[in-house]
């Protein structure tokens, strides 16, 4: 299947949505818990997402590369 350059720009945009979605603000302070209340998860949380993020993002140019 051929990555035309609009449909692989679209899902960049998309991939870029999506990474301002997970790290705004309401989103990471679910994640966050008062010292009292045990460890938080948000460096697990900001880890993870940012690595798949990346990793996402690097599909998408590799796929790319391969089909154009």
């Amino acid at each position: 299947m051929h990555l035309s350059a609009p449909r692989h720009h679209a899902r960049l945009i998309a991939l870029i949505a999506l990474a301002t979605l997970v790290f705004s603000p309401p989103l990471v302070l679910i994640f966050d818990r008062p010292p009292e209340a045990g460890a938080s998860w948000l460096p697990l949380y900001l880890f993870v997402v940012w690595g798949l993020v990346i990793a996402l993002g690097a599909w998408l140019m590799e796929h790319q590369r391969e089909d154009g």
